[in-house]
């Protein structure tokens, strides 16, 4: 999981990546991947809707 957040961020080292592209299977990645998108969408809404409650915005 750790490497698909760095991945997703642009800091993973290039060892890593190596390792990751020798050693590491595509579906756990793609599913790793699309979860994490999953959540940081939520995430970000989630932080959307407190701050525009907070700014009296109806909705």
């Amino acid at each position: 999981m750790g490497s698909i957040i760095a991945a997703w961020f642009g800091v993973q080292t290039k060892a890593n990546r190596e390792r990751d592209f020798e050693h590491g299977k595509f579906h756990h990645f793609a599913i790793g991947g699309i979860v994490f998108a999953v959540l940081f969408v939520f995430f970000v809404v989630g932080i959307v809707k407190v701050v525009m409650y907070y700014a009296g915005v109806p909705g």
